[in-house]
Parts: C-alpha cells; sequence; structure tokens
C-alpha cells in the first residue's frame, strides 16, 4: 500500500464564509465521503490559510490557488482515484475545481 496526497484546486469559499446552512451542508457532504473511504483516509487533512510563493531567483510570486489537502492509503494511483468518487470538492461539475492526486514517494533506501 502507499500513501497519495489529494492537493485540493481551486476557488473555493473559506469556511468561514460559510452560511450556517453551508456549512451544515458541506459537512453531510464531508462525512458521508469519509464514511465512503473508511480507513483508507490516513489524514482527513486541513484546508490552507493565506500563502505566498518564494521563487528560485529570490523573488516573491502569488501562491497557486491551492487550498487544501488530505491522504489517502491505496494499492496504486488508479485505487486513490476511485475514492474521488462522490467527494464533495468535484460537486459543482463547472470545472472550476480539480483534485490533483501524487504518490508520497519514501525516500529512505
Amino acid at each position: 500500500m502507499s500513501k497519495f496526497i489529494y492537493l485540493y484546486k481551486g476557488p473555493a469559499t473559506p469556511m468561514d464564509q460559510f452560511s450556517p446552512e453551508q456549512a451544515e451542508t458541506q459537512g453531510k457532504a464531508w462525512g458521508d465521503w469519509m464514511g465512503r473511504v473508511g480507513p483508507a483516509l490516513v489524514d482527513i487533512g486541513n484546508p490552507f490559510g493565506g500563502g505566498t510563493a518564494v521563487v528560485d531567483d529570490g523573488s516573491v510570486a502569488e501562491a497557486s490557488d491551492l487550498n487544501g489537502y488530505s491522504i489517502v492509503e491505496a494499492e496504486n494511483l488508479e485505487a486513490a482515484k476511485a475514492f474521488t468518487q462522490g467527494h464533495p470538492f468535484l460537486s459543482e461539475g463547472n470545472g472550476k475545481f480539480s483534485l490533483e492526486i501524487f504518490e508520497l514517494v519514501n525516500m529512505q533506501p
């Protein structure tokens, strides 16, 4: 089994700007998804706060619209991708949001 990080990308509304109804709906959607993934969800993750980017020439740039992460454990990339079925972050279906998936490679020999 390998671990895979999900990076949430898109113009998401910060949680502190949700109405109570939106917070309840989102909380339920996330709870449902977490229940489906079960113990394969090894780190629910967190949303990202404000950020910046430091460039290799020493300059500073605007951070991308990455806004959170989660970590799952799966047999392979396809299995990690299958866990995104019904994911609340991808629920709008308008092409503005994506979930990037990368295997976390062990650097130990």
